[in-house]
C-alpha cells in the first residue's frame, strides 16, 4: 500500500527588517568597540612597559655608579642605594659579580629566577622587561650587563599597574556595554521611524479592493527609496483594473451572447407548442432551432479553443504553406458571398511561402477576410497585399467601408467587443473571430494590428481598414513550434 505523503515541514519565517538591522548594528559597534578597547589598553600597557623600563634602567646605573664609588666602601654601598633608591617605590636589585655569586641585594624581594628567566643586556629596553610570580606578587625586571663581569638585576613590583589595568579593563567594557545600548536603542528608534513609511504605506494597500480599484498611490508622499515600489504597485493595479473591467464585460457579453439564441430557442418553442401546428411547420421550427443551437455550438467551441491557447495547450503542426494559392482558395470559398454586394477580391504580392500551421493559418485569413467583406462598402474591392521585409513577412487584408474611431482600434481583438454596443450580432457571428485571428498570429510569434483612416474620394465617414499581420519568415524561430 502506498505510504501517505508526509506533511511538509513549515519554512522558518525569515528574521524581520528591524532585527536584521539591530544584528548589524551591533556586531558593528561590538567590533569597533572592541577593536577600540584593545587597542587603548595595549597603548596603556605599552605605556607602563616604556615608564618601567626606563625607571630600572635608572636603578641599574644607580647600582653600578655607587659600586664603582671610590669614595665608598663595599659595606656602605647598601646604605647608600637604600638613600638613593627612596624615590622608586618598591624598586629592587641584585648584583652578581663575575663567578655569578651575590654581592648586594636589596631587601624584600629574591631576584634569583631572573637569571633564569632572562639574559644580560647593555640597555634595558621595553622588550627586555620579564614578567612572574612569586609568592602574592608580580615583579617586572630585566638583568643590565655591568663591568668586568657584574650582573645587575633590577625588579618592580608591578600590583599598581595591574590594579589600574583591571580597573581600566572593567571601566572600559561597561562603558562598551552603555554605548552599546544607548545606539542599539538609538538604532532601534531609527528603525522604527524609517520603516513607519512602509506601515502607512500598508496601511493604503489595504484601502484597495474590487470596489475600490481607481485608488492610486502617491509616489511623491513617500520617501525617495520607495517611490519605485509604489509606482511599480501602482501599474499593477492599472494592470488588475484593466483585466478586472474586461473580465466583467467578458462575463456581461458572454452572458449576452448565450441569452439571444437560448431566448430565441425558447421563444420559438413557446410560440409553436401554444397551437397544433402542421408537419412543415414543425420541420421549419427545428430547422430555425437547429441555426440557433450550431450557433452556440461554435461559440463554444471558439470559447474551448481560445482557453486552450491562454493555457499553451495548442500544439502547432508547422510546415511550408505556399500563401497566394491558399489566398484564391479562400476567394473562391467567400465569392457567393461578395458577389451578392459586387464586392471584388484581389491578391497583390509576391508568391512567397511561411511556415506556419495551414489550417490554423487558413482560419485566421478566413476570419480576417470574412470581417472585411461584411464591413466593405457594395461596389468596392477587398484586397490582400503581401510584402516581404527584413526578417518577416507583411500580410494586409484592407476594405473599404465605415472608419472605425481609433478609441476602438486597440480593443478590436479582445473577446466580445463591439465598437458599436447597440449592433446585435445574429448572422455577424460571436465576436470570436478577431481574438481568435491574434491568438494563432500571437501562437505562430508574430503580431497583428489594425488601423483605420477616412478617404476624401468616398463617402463622410468611410475609408479604408487595414488588418496587418506580421509573419515571422521561415529563418526566424516561431513560438512553441514543435
Amino acid at each position: 500500500m502506498p505510504t501517505p505523503a508526509e506533511p511538509s515541514q513549515p519554512q522558518p519565517r525569515p528574521l524581520s527588517l528591524a532585527t536584521r538591522v539591530m544584528l548589524f548594528v551591533a556586531a558593528a559597534v561590538l567590533l569597533c568597540a572592541g577593536l577600540l578597547a584593545t587597542m587603548l589598553q595595549n597603548s596603556i600597557e605599552a605605556h607602563f612597559a616604556e615608564q618601567d623600563a626606563g625607571e630600572l634602567q635608572a636603578v641599574a646605573h644607580s647600582v653600578l655608579h655607587t659600586l664603582q664609588d671610590p669614595a665608598l666602601q663595599p659595606q656602605q654601598h647598601h646604605a647608600s642605594l637604600h638613600q638613593v633608591l627612596t624615590g622608586h617605590h618598591q624598586t629592587y636589585y641584585l648584583v652578581l659579580d663575575a663567578t655569578e655569586k651575590p654581592t648586594l641585594s636589596a631587601d624584600g624581594a629574591d631576584l634569583t629566577p631572573l637569571f633564569r628567566l632572562t639574559r644580560p643586556v647593555s640597555q634595558i629596553t621595553p622588550a627586555d622587561l620579564i614578567s612572574w610570580d612569586q609568592g602574592a606578587h608580580t615583579y617586572r625586571g630585566a638583568i643590565l650587563q655591568g663591568p668586568r663581569g657584574l650582573q645587575i638585576a633590577v625588579a618592580m613590583e608591578m600590583e599598581f599597574h595591574l590594579h589600574y589595568l583591571h580597573l581600566l579593563r572593567w571601566t572600559l567594557w561597561l562603558t562598551i556595554a552603555a554605548a552599546v545600548a544607548l545606539i542599539l536603542l538609538a538604532a532601534w528608534l531609527g528603525v522604527r521611524q524609517g520603516l513607519l513609511p512602509l506601515r502607512q504605506l500598508s496601511s493604503d494597500i489595504r484601502q484597495i479592493s474590487t470596489e475600490k480599484l481607481h485608488l492610486r498611490l502617491e509616489p511623491g508622499q513617500v520617501p525617495v527609496e520607495l517611490a519605485e515600489l509604489v509606482q511599480s504597485f501602482n501599474q499593477m493595479i492599472e494592470n488588475l483594473q484593466q483585466g478586472f473591467s474586461r473580465l466583467s464585460e467578458f462575463s456581461a457579453d458572454i452572458a449576452h451572447e448565450l441569452r439571444t439564441p437560448l431566448s430565441n430557442l425558447i421563444t420559438q418553442t413557446q410560440v409553436s407548442l401554444s397551437k397544433d401546428r402542421s408537419l412543415e411547420e414543425y420541420r421549419e421550427l427545428l430547422y430555425s432551432n437547429l441555426e440557433e443551437q450550431e450557433r452556440l455550438a461554435k461559440m463554444v467551441s471558439d470559447m474551448l479553443w481560445l482557453a486552450k491557447t491562454d493555457h499553451g495547450l495548442i500544439k502547432l503542426q508547422p510546415e511550408a504553406v505556399a500563401l497566394e494559392p491558399l489566398c484564391r482558395q479562400l476567394f473562391e470559398f467567400f465569392e457567393f458571398i461578395a458577389d451578392e454586394r459586387n464586392i471584388r477580391l484581389q491578391y497583390q504580392g509576391p508568391a512567397v511561402s511561411l511556415r506556419a500551421d495551414k489550417v490554423m493559418l487558413q482560419r485566421a485569413l478566413s476570419n480576417l477576410l470574412s470581417n472585411a467583406i461584411r464591413h466593405a462598402d457594395a461596389d468596392s474591392t477587398v484586397w490582400i497585399r503581401v510584402n516581404t521585409l527584413a526578417g518577416h513577412l507583411e500580410i494586409c487584408i484592407r476594405n473599404c467601408g465605415p472608419v472605425i474611431a481609433p478609441e476602438h482600434l486597440p480593443r478590436l481583438f479582445e473577446r466580445f467587443y463591439r465598437a458599436d454596443p447597440s449592433r446585435q450580432r445574429h448572422s455577424e457571428g460571436a465576436g470570436l473571430g478577431l481574438a481568435m485571428v491574434q491568438s494563432i498570429v500571437t501562437l505562430h510569434g508574430g503580431e497583428i494590428s489594425a488601423v483605420s483612416v477616412p478617404d476624401a474620394a468616398q463617402s463622410p465617414g468611410h475609408g479604408n481598414t487595414d488588418f496587418i499581420l506580421r509573419w515571422p519568415l521561415d529563418k526566424r524561430p516561431l513560438n512553441q513550434l514543435s
